[in-house]
């Protein structure tokens, strides 16, 4: 079902207004009137998918949900290979010394590994600069190419279309090749201070010369063209097989069906029961079907789940800065109503979760248990979570209409049971732990609480 409005039950993604709600439908009724293309790519070497309106300033809505099994990926192996070496490259941030690999380690499943300053600080990865950190934790890049463009889609149930797709936890990117700029260009991770600075700087290394060879000479004049080429390449390095290994223990279960360990059963079990977990709402797999592709862990869609505050965090210092999500993006592109999105962030796949050191959009837990409990007992016990403060304290008291206090588990009260015990947490993370790639087996994080908000201690962010 779609995550916009759903009556009762476990479906439900959140909560929007009644006003909101006619006004999403009454546009949507309006830009039927304008030319939209039949049918559109979301998602490259798959079907086009077919599109019956439009909303905002071009965001297709389509009829029908992107199936990743359908993909066929086959960029050039040339230029996955000018993409890899770019990838690495730690001359293209200021001051050098950073490649995209600093926050997408391909030891940590391309995850971050933190420096000591992000652990004992923010959680999030120190940019180029010492002491400057991104505002955001660091996603895994395996798997991102199935990420489809962003998109609306409704089901036949539901009231209204809701949005899917795009890059970044806002998705204000569009595909991977557009997405490379957010990283290049931000003051606190690359730094470069423009494309013509980057020019510069490229022209001075042997990748000049090859992008030329591959995407012309103008490459070597205009900066747009550069960061286009350089977006291109690193694309077809990420929709490469290297990208989605598909080598876990959970994808050895879907191909042979032999059983995972009994308390990694319980977890799966959890994971999908919608009275307990309720986790594969949003996080779908299809544990019937042997192919990995259709088990990402992700529908690609947003909800707003109100993450504690990450006090450590340097911009949220000012009491006033909030990371509102995909409602900037929706302003951007002039959807009906964007404030209903605020709050919003697309839900990430769960692949090599457990190897990750901070959890979140934000980092604020630092280990996967945590992260898992805060879904278990945010609504029974929120004075725990939300530092003693205002329930929902990292979204402004204007938005906090839009939070999902609808779906299993975050639909209880406070003071009430919660929907699953300690030992039940225990057996999803557990199952989690399945999700690891091969490579990445030995680089676990831990399980037991260490430090910020958990279990064990006193909120410290």
């Amino acid at each position: 079902m779609s995550k916009a409005v759903r009556c009762e039950g476990h479906g439900v993604r959140g909560r929007r207004t009644l006003h909101a709600l006619a006004a999403t439908l009454f546009a949507g009724l309006t830009l039927t009137a304008h030319a939209a293309p039949a049918e559109t790519v979301l998602l490259p070497g798959a079907p086009p998918s077919r599109v019956v309106d439009t909303i905002g300033n071009g965001t297709p809505q389509v009829t029908g949900k992107i199936d990743a099994a359908t993909a066929r990926f086959a960029p050039d192996p040339m230029l996955v290979a000018l993409g890899r070496r770019i990838f690495f490259d730690p001359r293209l941030s200021e001051p050098r010394g950073m490649s995209c690999a600093g926050c997408h380690d391909p030891g940590r499943a391309f995850a971050p590994t933190l420096s000591a300053a992000s652990l004992a600080g923010p959680g999030v990865p120190e940019g180029s600069r010492p002491g400057r950190f991104s505002q955001r934790n660091a996603p895994s890049l395996l798997y991102v190419r199935y990420v489809p463009r962003r998109h609306f889609y409704q089901d036949d149930d539901a009231p209204a279309p809701s949005p899917f797709g795009g890059l970044f936890s806002d998705g204000r990117a569009d595909t991977l090749a557009e997405q490379i700029r957010g990283p290049l260009f931000d003051p606190n991770e690359m730094n470069n201070r423009s494309p013509a600075a980057l020019l510069r700087k490229v022209n001075a290394t042997e990748l000049a010369p090859d992008l030329a060879a591959r995407f012309g000479a103008p490459v070597r004049r205009d900066p747009e063209q550069l960061v286009r080429a350089l977006g291109s390449a690193v694309e077809a390095y990420l929709q490469s097989d290297e990208m989605a290994p598909f080598t876990s223990r959970f994808d050895a279960f879907l191909r042979t069906r032999k059983p995972l360990a009994p308390a990694e059963m319980r977890g799966l079990a959890l994971f999908r029961n919608p009275d307990k977990g309720n986790c594969m709402t949003c996080h779908t797999l299809s544990d019937t079907s042997s192919r990995p592709e259709r088990s990402l862990f992700t529908d690609f869609g947003y909800d707003a789940i109100a993450v504690p505050r990450n006090r450590a965090l340097p911009a949220n210092r000012d009491p006033r800065h909030f990371d509102n999500g995909l409602c900037d993006t929706a302003r951007r592109l002039r959807w009906p109503e964007p404030t209903q999105w605020c709050g919003y962030l697309r839900t990430p796949g769960l692949r090599n979760v457990a190897v990750k050191q901070t959890f979140m959009h934000n980092g604020v837990f630092t280990t996967l248990r945590d992260a898992v409990a805060f879904y278990n007992t945010r609504s029974t016990d929120p004075g725990f979570w939300y530092h003693g403060a205002k329930t929902f304290d990292d979204v402004p008291a204007a938005y906090r209409g839009n939070i999902n206090v609808n779906s299993t588990p975050m639909n209880r009260r406070p003071g009430t049971p919660p929907a699953l015990t300690d030992a039940e947490i225990d057996d999803i993370v557990a199952f989690l732990g399945t999700l690891t790639d091969a490579r990445y087996t030995g680089r676990a994080a831990p399980t037991a609480p260490a430090a910020r908000i958990t279990r064990a201690a006193a909120p410290v962010r």
